[in-house]
């Protein structure tokens, strides 16, 4: 049985947990939208992520735009970037194999890295945690920061407030008509090309958000996209391709084991998801949550 001490840093541990696992969710999301409506392995998505984050850091820098717009600018700049991306470059490969599209956003991804390292090098930038949110909750056991309090809680609201605009409104029944039979929804006068680039820049805003809620937990530099895009793709194997709520649990999942193993085995703590997205694959091909599709 735990003792006091081993109990207090196992919730601590599942706090950190749930603040990466909320992380995951929301980028795991962006990706499972983006390949479940348009069927793109989208490996740019860790540099947006990055790209989100560094637009926070220049607006702030540079202009002096606060946090709070930017949580809402810096999305709809990266959007802008997606909807480039879409309409110039991945618009004339869809009906090839997957696997050009996979090629493509990774020379995406690597010219906008090198971009920023360019222009920032690899030491990280520091992001102030705006005033209204510094300081923490006693929630009696621990005290946890504030902001890592409202990351976890604005994650969870995004997250589940697209997977039901998503799978439970008529405008999410469009993009999944549009997906799968895009002659029959343009008959009823329905701008297919329009919904589609529109998905996408919703997509990759989503990994800009993300971006700007981890700015001030992690400092901004060109490699934080990197680091986390393999743990990312694996999260959406393992909660079944194409399948929005399984990306969301999932990703929540994966920050709570990864809590716990740094408690019990702290070595396994970077490989467990690979271990699980293994296991996954040999018993359900299609993930947790996914179904077989002919």
């Amino acid at each position: 049985m735990l003792d006091g001490l081993s109990l207090q840093m196992l919730v601590g541990q599942l706090m950190v947990g749930l603040v990466n696992g909320s992380f995951y969710a929301l980028l795991s999301l962006g990706l499972g939208v983006i390949f479940g409506m348009l069927n793109v392995i989208n490996f740019v998505h860790g540099a947006l992520y990055m790209t989100g984050a560094f637009a926070s850091y220049l607006l702030l820098q540079y202009a002096g735009v606060p946090y709070a717009v930017s949580l809402l600018l810096s999305p709809l700049i990266v959007a802008c970037l997606g909807v480039f991306i879409e309409r110039v470059l991945l618009s004339r490969i869809y009906k090839i194999d997957h696997i050009y599209g996979w090629l493509l956003t990774f020379g995406i991804a690597l010219m906008l890295e090198s971009v920023f390292r360019r222009f920032y090098g690899v030491s990280g930038k520091p992001y102030p945690t705006p005033d209204w949110l510094t300081g923490a909750i006693d929630m009696g056991f621990m005290m946890l920061p504030t902001y890592r309090a409202w990351v976890i809680v604005v994650s969870l609201l995004v997250c589940f407030g697209t997977w039901y605009a998503i799978e439970r409104t008529r405008l999410g029944s469009y993009l999944r008509a549009a997906t799968e039979n895009p002659v029959i929804v343009r008959s009823f006068g329905i701008n297919v090309t329009l919904l589609i680039t529109l998905t996408y820049a919703f997509g990759v805003g989503l990994a800009a958000f993300a971006g700007v809620l981890a700015a001030p937990i992690y400092q901004v530099n060109p490699l934080m996209g990197s680091n986390i895009i393999v743990v990312i793709f694996a999260v959406v194997v393992i909660g079944g391709l194409g399948s929005i709520l399984g990306t969301i649990v999932t990703g929540l999942g994966i920050g709570l084991i990864e809590g716990v193993t740094k408690i019990f085995y702290p070595e396994a703590a970077h490989v467990v998801v690979f271990v699980i997205m293994a296991i996954v694959l040999l018993t359900k091909p299609t993930g947790l949550f996914g179904r077989r599709v002919r």
